[in-house]
């Protein structure tokens, strides 16, 4: 295991890899490689390195290369009962996961992924290794940084190592479905991991004791199944979680996340609209980074 501060060897190699001059774009495990459009095709590929490099459970946190699997990071932390609630799929890399910045289904419980961010060291448009964030849950503080990269989709800079906190793994989870109302099932329990609704049916995900699960589960009339629903892939906008009880999505298949606002769609989605305030820091933020434009040419930095 490398030191908790010093740069591991594999970074340096990835700087020198990412270069100085011709446009890059990095490569993780495929798994969502169109959000923010089609990486320009001219672009060489490189990938991010990879590998559990210290895990603390003890401090709850876990470090490791971007370009470790979610598979690797799953196993190592489930030795010591401890998890990071990424809901993807288990070919998609850390930093791929980050880079996207779309949380998993159970971000009612859990929050965003980007809190989950310690620290982040990415190489910048020219090659340097920078550093942000700190390696434990006390001494983050100062400009945030490293929580500004997750959802950049690498505009800002190549992610090369995180430190990752972690959560414990629940005793039990459960997922219920059934005819109900979402928004009096939101308001009836204590922290349910996630409450998914395609206008008609519910699922319920309860994690956490087991007689807690037990005794949030007998306030509903739902019948146990074995896992949410398959989501509707082609598209995902958001909206404000209380305007999901008015939301009108024509005739497609739809599963909203209640209590989030994120809907997920079998149509492709439309642009959504982002104030020209943020709009324009984010070009003005991407022009200050990577003036040339040679970080993941072809992508662009979308909601959510």
């Amino acid at each position: 295991m490398s030191s908790l501060h010093a740069v591991p060897e594999e970074v340096h190699k990835f700087s020198a890899e990412v270069g100085t001059s011709d446009p890059i774009t990095v490569v993780g495990g495929r798994t969502q490689w169109n959000v923010g459009g089609t990486p320009d095709g001219s672009a060489r590929e490189v990938t991010a390195p990879s590998g559990i490099w210290s895990h603390e459970p003890e401090e709850m946190t876990v470090r490791c290369g971007a370009g470790t699997t979610l598979r690797e990071l799953s196993e190592q932390l489930a030795q010591h009962g401890q998890m990071v609630p990424f809901d993807m799929p288990p070919n998609a890399t850390v930093g791929g996961a980050l880079s996207v910045g779309r949380s998993g289904i159970r971000r009612l419980r859990y929050g965003h992924m980007r809190d989950l961010v310690l620290q982040i060291r990415h190489i910048d448009c020219n090659g340097k290794i920078v550093t942000s964030g700190g390696p434990t849950v006390k001494n983050v503080s100062g400009y945030d940084l490293c929580r500004l990269m997750v959802g950049s989709l690498g505009k800002l800079g190549c992610l090369a190592e995180v430190i990752l906190r972690c959560l414990p793994k629940p005793q039990a989870t459960r997922w219920l479905t059934g005819v109900i109302d979402p928004f009096e099932v939101y308001a009836r329990l204590y922290r349910p991991s996630s409450i998914l609704w395609n206008g008609e049916q519910v699922w319920v995900c309860l994690e956490g004791v087991s007689s807690d699960v037990e005794a949030e589960a007998a306030l509903l009339d739902l019948t146990e199944v074995e896992g949410p629903p398959p989501l509707p892939s082609d598209g995902r906008f958001s909206v404000e979680p209380k305007a999901l009880r008015n939301l009108s999505v024509d005739d497609t298949n739809w599963i909203a996340e209640i209590g989030v606002g994120i809907v997920h769609s079998d149509r492709p989605s439309k642009a959504q609209k982002i104030s020209k305030t943020n709009e324009s820091l984010m070009r003005e933020l991407e022009r200050r980074l990577d003036p040339n434009g040679r970080l993941n040419p072809g992508r662009q930095v979308v909601p959510l």
